[in-house]
């Protein structure tokens, strides 16, 4: 099959016209908290993005409708072109504060030490990356420090990112058609709400956008301040995990704010079309729909090991403060959302111990339902993988002209539709497993021997399932071989390993290496 790059140029220019939509709407947020002097630095980062977007989609207008080489492709390259774009914000706005060229008017503050990060382009990348996979891995020291147009940022990043920029560019631009269709799913989505495939990205925006401000009343009611709630809803929904405080919600030290903030998580981790079905009032779907069982289920059992194995070590000095900590950190991290309430580690210095960090890796790496928000591998294919090994260790023991099928669910599955189905879900667990190894050599390769062990896994895998909880190792003192591998790792989990794989292996054609 042929690629058609004028078809990824012209799709990938359409998506960056939109993100330049996004810049354009920071500016009010900039102008509306009284921040004059980011304004510029947004203005400037809209045309540079919308001039590229609108030169790539001009130039092959003509191209013609993606098929799914093409899809692959432009999703792969389109993250990866956002989160490089997406990064300017950061970089001009520490740099205006850096030079301070304007008036006293323009109200640019003194610099600080979490801003004059973002002076170095690696940080912003990084950033923008994180929040646009909706990992919320940050480089900011001090988020209090940070001016609150780029809070608004990295919040409107993850909120956009937690659906998609491809789900967003489908909804604007409105094109029906099987070239739409073909990108809706190239962003690891298929399964529709409406048989139009513009009606299910309205439906999926409308229900995101419902959830949102939901979770803002719930928040003020709980007793965040109005800033803190609007983007905390955003960061919490998208289980994204940027917060506007350092210790994120343990900031509080409030454990009503605590519970509040654990529905706004699971409903992340529930896929859209179960929203909808439960919205219209099939209120059965909690249990009948087999992700959805499996996401209480799974955070249910998790929670209370995680609470047990705390209380063993006596972590905590009562037995709430324990349960609260262990459902909190367990659905965080399972969700993908990646708030805190407790500090995990202290880098070099240990604070949780191995079984429960473990113990939070498995839940980073199951992650909750397909269809939702989250990352990792999903539970629909850790139960394809499960349920598929013992039935291909039964297969040993039956007849070879038995006609059997696997129980999914609802979904009755013949020997075909089991063969492929656990064929792509060990692809992509085995390419998973191999990305994770790679960033944690480079993490061993560039950090010194004194990281226990579990915690350089713990944060490699909280950017590949894109969570965004971390040990005390990432930040902006690391190296920077494990700054960059933490972006791709980031970018690998976000697109769900293959269309990356498939991007990389048209690179390798094009450049005739396959020969």
């Amino acid at each position: 099959m042929r690629m058609q790059y004028r078809t990824v140029g012209r799709d990938l220019g359409r998506i960056l016209q939109i993100v330049s939509l996004m810049l354009l709407v920071s500016v009010l947020i900039a102008a509306i908290n009284g921040e004059l002097y980011a304004i510029p630095a947004f203005v400037a980062s809209a045309i540079v993005v919308g001039g590229l977007g609108l030169g790539l989609a001009r130039r092959y207008r003509s191209a013609p409708e993606p098929g799914k080489l093409e899809a692959m492709v432009t999703a792969a390259t389109a993250w990866g072109a956002v989160g490089l774009l997406g990064s300017l914000p950061f970089l001009f706005v520490a740099w205006t504060i850096a030079l301070d060229p304007y008036p006293a008017w323009a109200n640019t503050p003194a610099m600080t030490d979490t801003v004059a990060v973002f002076l170095r382009p690696v940080h912003g990348v990084f950033e923008s990356i994180s929040g646009f996979t909706s990992t919320g891995l940050t480089m900011a020291v001090v988020e209090e420090e940070l001016p609150r147009s780029i809070h608004w940022w990295r919040s409107f990043t993850e909120w956009i990112g937690g659906v998609g920029v491809i789900v967003l560019t489908v909804a604007i631009l409105a094109r029906p058609g099987s070239g739409s269709l073909t990108l809706f799913e190239s962003e690891a989505r298929s399964e529709k709400i409406h048989p139009s495939i513009v009606s299910t990205v309205t439906e999926i925006w409308k229900i995101y956008l419902g959830f949102t401000l939901a979770g803002i009343v719930l928040f003020l009611v709980a007793g965040m301040p109005p800033w803190d709630a609007l983007n905390h809803a955003m960061t919490g929904i998208s289980t994204g995990g940027f917060s506007v405080h350092a210790d994120s919600i343990g900031h509080y030290g409030s454990p009503a704010i605590e519970y509040a903030v654990i529905p706004v998580m699971v409903a992340g981790s529930i896929a859209f079309p179960i929203h909808y079905l439960i919205l219209k009032g099939e209120v059965s779907n909690f249990y009948r729909d087999i992700q959805t069982r499996w996401v209480f289920v799974w955070f249910t059992a998790g929670s209370l090991l995680l609470t047990g194995l705390l209380a063993v070590n006596g972590q905590y000095d009562t037995l709430e403060e324990t349960f609260r900590i262990g459902l909190f950190q367990f659905v965080s991290a399972t969700s993908n959302a990646g708030f805190g309430t407790a500090t995990l580690g202290g880098g070099t210095e240990r604070v949780w111990t191995a079984g429960p960090t473990f113990l939070l890796c498995l839940g980073m790496l199951t992650g909750a339902a397909a269809g939702s928000t989250v990352g990792g591998l999903k539970l629909v294919r850790v139960l394809v993988l499960l349920k598929g090994t013992v039935w291909q260790i039964r297969s040993v023991f039956v007849p070879e002209t038995a006609v059997r099928h696997l129980r999914l669910g609802a979904r009755s599955l013949d020997k075909t539709q089991v063969e492929r189905e656990y064929t792509e879900a060990a692809v992509v667990f085995v390419l998973w497993i191999l990305f994770l190894m790679l960033g944690v050599a480079v993490f061993l390769w560039t950090l010194p021997p004194s990281y226990p062990a579990e915690y350089v896994i713990f944060d490699v895998m909280s950017a590949q399932s894109t969570v965004g909880l971390d040990t005390g190792i990432t930040g902006p003192d690391m190296p920077e071989a494990a700054k960059v591998v933490l972006i791709f790792n980031m970018w690998v989990g976000r697109l769900e390993i293959i269309p990356v794989a498939v991007l990389l292996g048209t690179v390798l054609e094009r450049l005739n290496l396959y020969r």
